[in-house]
């Protein structure tokens, strides 16, 4: 495989950091964002001369495009971006302040949008280049006290559905990336925990809170894996639209997508009742 120019949100910690070192490992070259010069600085000693670091806030727009532009015109063409920055947002949804939703959105969804609007022009007029996302899991099923986080990586999965229906003409391939429970700070530093503060959720809600802080650290999902798969898939002529990594989360998703399934058999024939008698089917 040639080298390749990538370009990672929120490479750190966690899948972010792992998807970088299985790129540089290959001998890729990486700009990844950071939040602060001294993860920067940890950043770029990786890999000195092809890992490169570049503070950023996902949710400041005009920063991002003009990180895109600088990279483009500094480091390379690029022909990977994964828009991987983003957190988590515990808590019931009757419980989750309007504002905890708002920001949740603001990063998960509107910082990838921001990064893959920014990369996406240059991918245009060279006809190449591999666009991913990282939703989840909780992007294609739900749980119980992660309703903003789950509502968010929904958003992101129709986005990035969209997108590569957009795009495939222009040979530019869109993936979503849906790990399951990884070894990785999510459910620790990267977890905002909204106060309990209604009695009534405590019997459904508070076994699952504990299982999740009780399993962090100790969860199925190897980071380092997931690098190598996210690497595999930039390496063939047709990448899938969807990439669900581990198998806890094939079996969480495959049980969702049967719920759902079921429910639109079930009620096929109500559904049926409200079409006019002559109409354009889309």
């Amino acid at each position: 495989m040639r080298e390749q120019k990538w370009l990672i949100t929120g490479v750190s910690t966690g899948l972010g950091r792992a998807f970088a070192q299985a790129a540089l490992a290959a001998g890729h070259t990486v700009v990844g964002t950071v939040r602060s010069e001294q993860d920067l600085r940890a950043f770029e000693e990786l890999e000195p001369g092809h890992a490169h670091g570049r503070v950023l806030d996902v949710t400041d727009g005009d920063a991002v495009s003009n990180v895109i532009t600088e990279v483009e015109q500094n480091v390379g063409a690029l022909d990977v971006v994964i828009a991987n920055a983003g957190y988590g947002v515990e808590g019931t949804f009757e419980e989750t302040p309007l504002a905890e939703v708002r920001r949740q959105f603001e990063v998960n969804v509107l910082g990838t949008v921001a990064t893959l609007q920014a990369a996406l022009p240059h991918m245009r007029r060279r006809r190449h280049g591999h666009l991913m996302a990282v939703t989840s899991m909780g992007g294609l099923m739900a749980v119980p006290g992660l309703s903003a986080y789950c509502g968010s990586k929904f958003a992101l999965e129709g986005i990035l559905e969209a997108l590569g229906k957009e795009v495939a003409q222009f040979g530019i391939h869109v993936t979503a990336i849906e790990p399951g429970s990884f070894r990785t700070d999510w459910a620790g530093r990267s977890m905002s925990r909204v106060a309990q503060s209604i009695d009534d959720y405590d019997e459904l809600f508070a076994p699952i809170r504990e299982a999740r802080q009780k399993a962090s650290g100790n969860q199925l999902g190897n980071p380092a894996k997931a690098g190598d798969a996210v690497l595999h898939i930039t390496s063939v002529d047709q990448p899938p639209a969807h990439l669900v990594l581990g198998s806890d989360a094939l079996r969480l998703v495959n049980a969702a997508r049967t719920a759902v399934d079921e429910d639109i058999r079930a009620w096929e024939t109500l559904s049926r009742t409200t079409d006019f008698a002559e109409g354009a089917q889309l």
